[in-house]
């Protein structure tokens, strides 16, 4: 997800989003280790999210 679509969402989405891909970075890791897993790069793609999500946080909170 761009970090234009996240800045237009809320806080309390954004919070719903972060765990949801946490979650979901989870699944990926455990098929990664049993050899499910078919495309890597979604393990580095949702961990980017997940920054990008907490870099936004992060500077609505400064702002507050």
């Amino acid at each position: 997800m761009k970090a234009v679509e996240l800045r237009e969402k809320s806080v309390e989405e954004l919070t719903e989003l972060e765990s949801q891909m946490r979650e979901e970075l989870f699944r990926l890791r455990m098929k990664h280790y049993t050899g499910q897993l078919q495309r890597s790069s979604d393990l580095k793609e949702h961990r980017r999210t997940i920054a990008r999500i907490q870099t936004i946080l992060a500077e609505r909170q400064a702002q507050a």
